[in-house]
């Protein structure tokens, strides 16, 4: 088990690190809504990883896998470099926009965040885990786990791992700024100007550099 989940880590990291929750979540804390719509967001936000990366591992169930330690798990290896390619793509074309377009605004929707009402900041959560990002993020964790051929309780123990510290860069500022709000409202000015200036850069970063692992583990069970 500890194999399988130093393999989702590396994921789990790039979930965690992945900036629109991020910003959305500060948004969120800077409103006056911060106190009925910033729980709803968490639990939006850890639901939807849970849901997603569960059925995406329940999914990779379907996948035949060699019985013999000795063959390898050629599937699930191509499966993963697909994965990680995607996702270098992805890292790609956020950097050339970013280059191409250094000072862009936030999306409309994202700058409306911090406006929502409880429910629909818990929809909001939920639904970023499927933009295309989160779901090969996802993908990727469950053709790891079902690579390591865990058993149920193992894969819930790994599921459970993957989801703390996937929603941790959102659960950590919401409950510190519900304890004091004064004390982190400069730090979230500054993170929310430092995110809006790095955003693409650091996106393209992550996304390269977890599809370039992702491909790694492919490549090692071929």
């Amino acid at each position: 088990m500890l194999q399988a989940i130093g393999h989702i880590l590396p994921i789990a990291l790039a979930v965690a690190l992945s900036s629109v929750p991020i910003m959305a979540t500060i948004l969120i804390l800077l409103s006056p809504r911060r106190a009925q719509s910033a729980i709803p967001f968490l639990i939006g936000w850890v639901l939807g990883i849970v849901s997603v990366v569960s059925l995406c591992t329940l999914a990779a169930q379907a996948i035949p896998t060699s019985r013999s330690s000795r063959q390898p798990d050629t599937v699930i290896g191509i499966g993963e470099i697909v994965v990680g390619s995607a996702l270098i793509v992805i890292g790609i074309v956020a950097w050339r926009r970013a280059r191409a377009n250094p000072s862009a605004d936030m999306p409309k929707w994202l700058s409306a965040v911090g406006s929502l009402r409880p429910w629909a900041s818990f929809g909001v959560a939920f639904a970023l885990n499927v933009r295309p990002k989160g779901l090969l993020l996802a993908i990727a964790a469950g053709l790891a786990l079902r690579g390591d051929d865990l058993s149920f309780g193992q894969s819930v123990v790994a599921i459970l791992v993957y989801t703390i510290i996937g929603s941790s860069t959102v659960a950590v500022p919401i409950i510190v700024s519900l304890a004091a709000p004064e004390r982190m409202e400069p730090r979230l000015l500054s993170a929310k100007d430092w995110i809006t200036r790095n955003n693409g850069a650091i996106t393209s970063l992550i996304l390269a550099l977890i599809g370039v692992v992702i491909i790694g583990t492919g490549l090692g069970r071929l």
